[in-house]
């Protein structure tokens, strides 16, 4: 148990001594491209399926 114990506290301390933080402003920033981006992809894979929703319903009736 002292092990795992050991293991947290020097990961607390590698957080808080070796590890470069962004500024605030900077996370900000990152967070609402990120958005975007994850929103305008989203809105991209609707879009082809819908597409291809539309190609096999054509297809099939053809088939028909």
């Amino acid at each position: 148990m002292t092990k795992v114990v050991n293991y947290i506290s020097e990961a607390f301390h590698e957080l808080k001594t070796n590890v470069t933080w962004p500024v605030w402003s900077e996370v900000q920033r990152l967070t609402i491209i990120v958005a975007v981006f994850s929103i305008i992809f989203a809105l991209l894979t609707w879009g082809v399926d819908e597409l291809f929703v539309k190609a096999l319903e054509g297809f099939f009736n053809i088939l028909k």
